[in-house]
């Protein structure tokens, strides 16, 4: 059943070319799945896991830094002296405070 595409207006139309990209684009990703599970599986089977074969490893996920610096003012304000500094960190520096005096 093939609609007659003379027939439609210029809504149906851009309606329907949406939905036609986004079945393409679901089409796809499932065939994608298909495919990675069957490499997963045929890996497996050999006694490998596709990453090792691949040579790809998952990203590691860095822990979180200690704190190193205290804020004077509430304990509780912490930095771990990565990033961007901390307003308080400025501004007890500005005010004449070093690193070092806010160090844990």
């Amino acid at each position: 059943m093939t609609p007659d595409l003379n027939k439609l207006s210029l809504k149906e139309l851009k309606d329907l070319q949406s939905q036609v990209v986004k079945a393409i684009g679901s089409f796809e990703d499932r065939k994608k799945k298909e495919a990675l599970a069957e490499l997963e599986d045929k890996a497996r089977s050999l006694g490998f896991s596709l990453s090792e074969l691949t040579g790809t490893v998952a990203p590691r996920k860095r822990a979180p830094a200690a704190a190193k610096y205290a804020n004077p003012a509430n304990a509780a304000d912490t930095w771990s002296g990565r990033g961007r500094k901390p307003r308080w960190f400025e501004a007890a520096l500005k005010s004449g405070k070093s690193a070092d005096d806010m160090a844990i």
